[in-house]
């Protein structure tokens, strides 16, 4: 990948992980029970699938906290599970392709990978910056294969790092916070806390930073205070920016209205359910294609809209939410990430953290994730639509649909 950004994270730690049987390398099965020769893995197939994935994800941490504030950016957690899944063999490999919606496998998805990573390369440019950084941090005394090395690097333009892992995980902690802080513009300062890294033998990172500014700017003499209904039912206030002209439509019980960047490149859509839809109403991932080839067509109308100013932060041990989506074989004795080492076990943690800030002249995200190895010695149509309760927002490339970052704002008066 190849943006800079913040996104917190999750710690999961996997114990009495048993040794891991010495396999030769071979390509991961594709999704779906489907051949990877019949399958294309283009950006846009990979930004459909990161979209779904991210909504599954968001959905599933919803459900489990569903008046909190959440944003994450599917696109980190993807690549960073992504390079894990470059490693995984077997029924692992499987269990990690379904859960990601993975379109194909093998030499087709790691050059639709590559295709990906120059789409994300392309979205910078005047007004809005896009940067990040993919990191395969490894113990000196226990290097990842370098066929492993060369698909990642190949993939995701992963640079290896070197960290003292099993020697000083709390080093390689500071180390390892250091480069994703420098990534993120100092916006995720310590994604990974102390003794995290325990017993960890490779991490692999991504970070990601946005900075871009609105099409057209919002007047902040146009920002004033308005009711929100919270999630949970009660009244608060928020400072909502106001503006005309913007494409909206909608589908499936959601009315969406698209907010554009500088250079067209980047959207942002901001998603509203049915009103009386406080809690977690589903969002299909074939709903939100319907409201997206709306919003490019002529046929969709122009509103104004008062959308709430917010400054959103998250973190989150992500195991036990990936576990529930069907990725639990990644986390336990039965893993196979032989690709990656013959002594790989399983995965032992994965961590995310993201902001995102909503305001006038425009928007600034940052997410970072890390994935933990653990090494087999060890275990309708109006004249103004107001978003005045909970929401979704979604920052995803005009071009390939990849999803930048994805949020749900339950309270916007709070980070």
């Amino acid at each position: 990948m190849l943006i800079t950004a913040g996104v917190a994270a999750a710690v999961i730690t996997a114990a009495g992980c048993g040794p891991a049987a010495v396999v030769r390398p071979q390509p991961p099965a594709a999704g779906h029970g489907v051949a990877a020769s019949d399958l294309a893995a283009t950006p846009k197939a990979l930004g459909a699938a990161d979209t779904a994935f991210g909504l599954d994800l968001l959905g599933a941490w919803c459900r489990q906290d569903p008046a909190a504030n959440i944003v994450l950016s599917p696109e980190s957690v993807a690549t960073g599970l992504g390079m894990a899944y470059l490693g995984a063999r077997g029924s692992t490999a499987r269990a990690m392709a379904a859960v990601l919606h993975l379109p194909a496998a093998g030499a087709a998805l790691q050059a639709g990978l590559r295709a990906r990573s120059g789409a994300l390369h392309a979205l910078d440019g005047p007004g809005v910056t896009v940067a990040g950084s993919d990191r395969v941090w490894a113990s000196p005394s226990l290097l990842p294969l370098r066929s492993y090395l060369g698909a990642v690097a190949a993939s995701y333009g992963a640079s290896p790092g070197s960290a003292p892992l099993l020697t000083d995980p709390a080093q390689a902690a500071r180390q390892i916070d250091a480069a994703i802080a420098a990534a993120t513009r100092g916006h995720i300062p310590d994604l990974l806390g102390p003794g995290s890294l325990n017993d960890v033998a490779w991490v692999l990172t991504d970070a990601l930073y946005l900075d871009a500014a609105w099409a057209s700017p919002f007047q902040a003499s146009q920002t004033r205070p308005g009711p929100f209904t919270t999630a949970s039912g009660q009244q608060a206030s928020a400072q909502y920016l106001h503006g005309s002209g913007f494409r909206f439509a909608g589908a499936g019980g959601w009315t969406a209205v698209s907010l554009p960047y500088r250079g067209g490149k980047l959207t942002m859509t901001a998603l509203l359910p049915d009103s009386g839809s406080l809690g977690c109403p589903a969002l299909p991932a074939a709903t939100l294609r319907a409201i997206a080839t709306a919003l490019s067509g002529r046929g969709s109308g122009l509103t104004a809209v008062a959308l709430p100013k917010v400054s959103l932060r998250s973190s989150a041990s992500l195991g036990g939410l990936l576990a529930s989506l069907g990725m639990g074989i990644a986390f336990g004795t039965g893993a196979d990430f032989g690709g990656i080492s013959p002594r790989a076990c399983c995965i032992g943690m994965v961590v995310h953290a993201a902001t995102l800030a909503v305001a006038e002249k425009g928007t600034v995200g940052s997410a970072a994730t890390a994935v933990g190895i653990l090494p087999s010695a060890v275990s309708v149509p109006v004249s103004q639509i107001v978003f005045d309760r909970p929401y979704l927002l979604l920052v995803s490339a005009a071009g390939t649909g990849e999803p930048l970052f994805l949020a749900r704002v339950a309270d916007p008066a709070t980070g």
